[in-house]
């Protein structure tokens, strides 16, 4: 049986601010929790003032005080920003504070651009190809102490922390499967490498302590509403922050443009729609097909639904029928 997820990049649309933002997170992880979703995740983005989860750890404990039985989590943490031990020490407290309902995935991305992430990093030896080193560090913190450790994770150590591998590339899938955790493909912004991803890792993957057998997630793109057409003119605010992000100018989450893909120049087009090309945008009708067709090509084990719009109400109800698909698609 196929699992779903929510992942929730935590928007802040024109005319609102960071507060705003944080009171919809909790609705939709509320919203999430009583669709039977299994996770609810929130991913670190730094000095982009369109998204507000840069202090991830944090809104987890907002968002998993505001729920009862979802599990909530990280997608991700981007490693190479923070010391292994801080990390370890923050969700062992998440842990401790909701046992049984904290999920670690962690990234090499920076997650923001150069400039931002050289001042994340001015204290650390922050060489992304140190990443596996850095994930052999945190997963040691999560064991038993033992005899003679002179650093340890107060909380964490002994505690059931499940650490994800996320990634867009073949890397990730391999050090997912060397290290024999479970991996989280970041295909609904860069869907390319997805296939032969999710085929390395299956191939290699080295049973372990923290996982018997692979288990991949994968992201996908769902924007659904009545019909097909309000479903694109929603799409069309996602559209704009993916073309603003790609030209270097991040913002806000635009209201809706009648026509803005039809707008846009063919060399513009043409990359939106291979960045998106996990998605499904329409109708219940609409989006089951492609949820399903999706499945069938990836045979993933769970699937990670995004989707964000500039009304937080259209956002609700695109989950709400994303969600009664995949129920049926169980």
């Amino acid at each position: 049986m196929t699992h779903y997820s929510m992942l929730d990049l935590c928007p802040v649309v024109e005319g609102q601010g960071p507060k705003d933002a944080f009171r919809n997170a909790l609705e939709l992880a509320q919203l999430a929790e009583r669709q039977d979703f299994r996770r609810y995740w929130l991913a670190e983005h730094h000095n982009m003032i369109g998204i507000a989860s840069a202090a991830t750890s944090v809104l987890i404990g907002h968002i998993a005080a505001g729920t009862e039985r979802i599990r909530v989590g990280a997608g991700g943490i981007m490693l190479p920003n923070h010391a292994p031990l801080q990390i370890a020490e923050q969700f062992g407290t998440l842990e401790t504070l909701f046992p049984g309902r904290i999920d670690l995935g962690v990234g090499r991305a920076p997650g923001t651009d150069g400039a931002t992430a050289a001042a994340l990093r001015q204290h650390l030896n922050a060489d992304v190809n140190r990443f596996p080193e850095d994930v052999e560090e945190l997963l040691g913190y999560f064991q038993p102490e033992r005899p003679g450790q002179q650093v340890r994770a107060v909380p964490g150590a002994g505690l059931d922390v499940p650490v994800w591998i996320l990634g867009s590339s073949l890397y990730g899938a391999g050090m997912a499967a060397e290290f024999g955790l479970p991996y989280a493909f970041a295909s609904h912004f860069a869907p390319a490498d997805l296939l032969a991803a999710i085929a390395l890792y299956r191939r290699d993957f080295k049973p372990s302590i923290h996982l018997a057998k692979p288990y991949v997630m994968a992201g996908f793109n769902v924007i659904a509403a009545d019909t097909d057409a309000e479903a694109e003119f929603l799409a069309s605010s996602m559209q704009q922050s993916f073309v603003r992000l790609y030209t270097g100018k991040p913002g806000k989450f635009s209201p809706p443009q009648e026509g803005y893909f039809q707008s846009l120049p063919a060399n513009v087009q043409a990359t939106l729609n291979q960045v998106l090309g996990c998605s499904a945008i329409g109708s219940a009708n609409t989006v089951w097909q492609k949820l399903n067709d999706f499945l069938a090509r990836t045979q993933v084990d769970e699937i990670l639904v995004t989707g964000s719009t500039f009304s937080h109400t259209a956002r609700l109800n695109s989950f709400e029928i994303a969600s009664d698909v995949l129920k049926s698609l169980r």
